[in-house]
């Protein structure tokens, strides 16, 4: 994809889960080592939360709310309108969760989130598989036990598709289908055309809804992650290990 890619800002140490606020006309994103999530707001880079919890991947449930993905807790939580931070999901069958990496909202609220045990010491894990996990009004299900690292998540327009990335495979997963290779997927999106944004090993690839690979956008470091943002939803922002980038694409970007 022919694209102009600007520097954001540096000098971080991997950054990872980036969400736009839209309601406040901000960008939220991770760094993980660094306990902390930022906040970019009219250009400047500011704390938003720190200590984080070595949080991961966020994202925004239908009423606007952070929900966010704690490597140092092993839960999920929901940040309430007045700060609150509430607890969603830290056990399944009585034992703890590993690591959750990555979460995505559906319209009608429920959260799903992939479990991988990056951030647990084997010694502690509590769970013997790596899930992909629906939490629904208090409920929590396990959707799949199979993936060997599940990681970025997210819906196509519609919602009639969960993409999962497997990043140990080497594939993005629909339902028990490969819907295309990837060389060490990681988070991924869709925009309202249906096509998918994959932060690989070497680049951001763009693969359209027969998973056919249309094009890709290089970067300088390794892409972790990504969101779509600003006002029209046509401002890809890019987490690349030390740096956030961003770059204008021509199709917005798909949910809420």
């Amino acid at each position: 994809m022919n694209v102009t890619l600007d520097k954001v800002a540096g000098g971080f140490q991997f950054l990872e889960g980036p969400v736009w606020m839209a309601a406040r006309g901000e960008l939220l994103f991770s760094d993980i080592p660094a306990d902390r999530i930022y906040r970019l707001q009219a250009g400047t880079v500011s704390v938003f939360r720190e200590p984080s919890h070595q949080a991961n991947g966020n994202t925004l449930d239908p009423q606007g709310r952070l929900v966010t993905c704690e490597h140092q807790t092993r839960r999920v939580t929901r940040t309430e309108p007045d700060g609150m931070v509430v607890p969603l999901a830290t056990h399944f069958e009585g034992r703890r969760l590993n690591s959750p990496n990555d979460v995505v909202c559906a319209r009608d609220g429920a959260i799903y989130f992939s479990d991988p045990p990056y951030a647990v010491q084997p010694e502690d894990r509590e769970l013997d598989f790596q899930g992909v996990f629906c939490w629904r009004a208090g409920t929590l299900t396990c959707l799949a036990r199979d993936f060997l690292k599940p990681n970025g998540l997210c819906f196509s327009p519609d919602e009639s598709r969960l993409y999962i990335a497997d990043t140990e495979a080497g594939h993005i997963r629909v339902g028990d289908r490969v819907f295309c290779k990837v060389e060490r997927p990681d988070g991924i999106r869709c925009d309202r055309a249906g096509n998918l944004y994959v932060a690989a090993m070497k680049a951001v690839e763009i693969f359209d809804p027969t998973g056919r690979k249309t094009g890709e956008i290089r970067l300088p470091e390794r892409p972790a992650n990504l969101a779509f943002g600003d006002a029209d939803r046509r401002t890809l922002y890019l987490c690349a290990r030390t740096s956030l980038y961003r770059a204008r694409v021509p199709i917005a970007g798909a949910g809420f």
